[in-house]
């Protein structure tokens, strides 16, 4: 039987780069793409990064029950289409989501033998800096998204590991011993 691997923690923290490293190293990993009403940043691709819908849409698989798991952010609905989860857990993969704190939160009671991994960052300071060295967002953005991430840190607690994404290579290590555990093959 598969696993279900849940990578949360507040944005900027690297969860984006953690996971692209892993899937690199690791092909046997399966990446579920989450669904999103937000606009595509600067070279994000449909179906690699994102499946990008409408908000109507969106709504009307939430309706539907569709997903696993779906929160609103930032003024934008996120999403893990279900059917695509269990699909691939079903046939053995190890299934990992790159989510934000809430839907990592609904995961887990559906879910409760899922593995979660809170990401953090080294510092609230250094966390603000990556979000702003990403050129990304506007002030206000980063702000709001800055106030967010200090109450999901708080969280981090409810997760099965917390590791402090300092520095990368450690990061990884971390991450691949996590996943790779004989428990968990």
């Amino acid at each position: 039987m598969g696993k279900l691997i849940v990578l949360t923690g507040p944005s900027g923290v690297g969860k984006g780069t953690l996971m692209r490293s892993l899937i690199e190293k690791h092909p046997e990993l399966y990446y579920s793409v989450s669904a999103t009403t937000r606009a595509p940043r600067f070279g994000e691709v449909d179906g690699k990064d994102y499946h990008f819908i409408s908000r109507q849409k969106f709504e009307q698989l939430i309706a539907q029950e569709e997903f696993l798991e779906w929160a609103e952010f930032a003024g934008n609905y996120y999403g893990t289409l279900r059917k695509c989860v269990l699909d691939k857990i079903n046939i053995s993969k190890l299934v990992l989501l790159e989510i934000e704190v809430e839907g990592a939160k609904q995961i887990r009671k559906t879910f409760p033998e899922v593995l979660s991994i809170f990401i953090l960052p080294p510092s609230v300071k250094e966390l603000e800096r990556r979000l702003r060295s990403r050129a990304q967002d506007s002030d206000d953005a980063v702000a709001q998204r800055l106030i967010c991430s200090q109450r999901e840190i708080k969280a981090a607690h409810e997760f099965d590991l917390q590791i402090v994404n300092d520095k990368l290579d450690v990061t990884l290590k971390k991450l691949e011993s996590a996943l790779f555990r004989p428990s968990n093959s």
